[in-house]
C-alpha cells in the first residue's frame, strides 16, 4: 500500500451522523466545506473538501454496521506505517483495542483504539490518499526561502487532546508511534471530568467571529468565544454535538 502523505499525524476524519443532509448543510454553511459524492469510490461515499483538498467523509449511523443507539461522533484517523505493529505496541502501553486491525476494502488497513486516557482514535495505513493539506506555520516563523506554505481556509490545522495528564498522553503516543505525534497539542484538562477525553480538531479560518455568527444562525448547540492576546478563538458544536475548535488562520 502506498502512503502519499506524512506518517505519525492525523490525516482524515469521518463525520458519523444520524442526519446526513442536516450535517452536510450545517458545515457547508458554517465552514464552507464542499460535500460531494466521490465518483471514483465504488461505494459512492460522500466526502467533503476545504479549498479543493479532501479532508474527510460522512457516514450514516443508520447503516447496520453500527450498533443501534451509536451517538453522532467524529472518527479521526492517524496515519501509521504498520497498523498491526502499532496496535500491538499501543495495547502493551495501556490502550484498549476497540476494533482489531482489518482491511477496509481498497481504503487501507484500519484499527480503532481507546488510549489510556479514554480518547478514541483509529490507526490507518491508507492506500492512495495524500491526507490533510499542510498547515501554515505560526506568524513570524521562517520556513525558508522559496518555500510556499499554503493558507487554506477552513482546513485542518492541528489536533488537540485535553486530559488530566497531558504528559502521560504525549508519552503514550510517542511510544506507540516510535516518534512524536505531529501537529498535535496535549493540554491540561479539568480533574474529575464526567466524560472521557476526546480528540478535537483545530481549524484555521480567516474570520473567527464570522464563523461563530454563521454557526449561531444555524442553531448550533454550543458556541464559546474567547480571546488570547487580542485574537479570537472559538469552539463550536453542531446540532448533533460534533465539536470543532476555530482559530485565526496562520497561528
Amino acid at each position: 500500500m502506498t502512503r502519499h502523505g506524512p506518517l505519525n499525524e492525523f490525516c482524515w476524519m469521518d463525520l458519523k451522523t444520524h442526519d446526513l443532509s442536516g450535517t452536510a448543510a450545517f458545515f457547508s454553511s458554517v465552514m464552507g466545506w464542499e460535500f460531494a459524492v466521490d465518483e471514483q469510490d465504488w461505494r459512492r461515499a460522500v466526502k467533503f473538501s476545504a479549498g479543493g483538498h479532501r479532508i474527510g467523509g460522512i457516514s450514516d449511523l443508520a447503516q447496520p454496521v453500527y450498533p443501534p443507539g451509536t451517538p453522532a461522533h467524529i472518527a479521526y484517523y492517524l496515519a501509521v506505517d504498520d497498523v498491526d505493529l502499532r496496535t500491538a505496541v499501543a495495547a502493551e502501553n495501556g490502550a484498549q483495542v476497540v476494533v482489531p486491525p482489518f482491511d477496509a476494502g481498497d481504503q487501507g488497513r484500519i484499527a480503532t483504539l481507546a488510549d489510556p486516557m479514554g480518547a478514541v482514535f483509529s490507526l490507518w495505513r491508507p492506500s492512495g490518499i495524500a491526507g490533510w493539506p499542510a498547515s501554515p506555520p505560526p506568524e513570524g516563523e521562517d520556513v525558508g526561502v522559496g518555500v510556499d506554505v499554503p493558507r487554506i481556509e477552513a482546513a485542518p490545522h492541528r489536533m488537540v487532546l485535553v486530559s488530566e495528564d497531558p504528559r502521560r498522553a504525549q508519552d503514550f503516543y510517542t511510544e506507540m508511534l516510535g516518534a512524536p505525534l505531529a501537529r498535535a497539542t496535549f493540554q491540561q484538562g479539568p480533574y474529575g471530568a464526567t466524560s472521557a477525553p476526546q480528540w478535537e480538531l483545530l481549524i484555521g479560518v480567516y474570520d473567527v467571529e464570522a464563523v461563530v455568527t454563521r454557526a449561531c444562525e444555524r442553531e448550533c448547540g454550543l458556541v464559546t468565544l474567547s480571546r488570547e492576546c487580542g485574537r479570537p478563538r472559538a469552539q463550536l458544536r453542531s446540532p448533533e454535538g460534533l465539536t470543532f475548535r476555530i482559530q485565526p488562520l496562520g497561528l
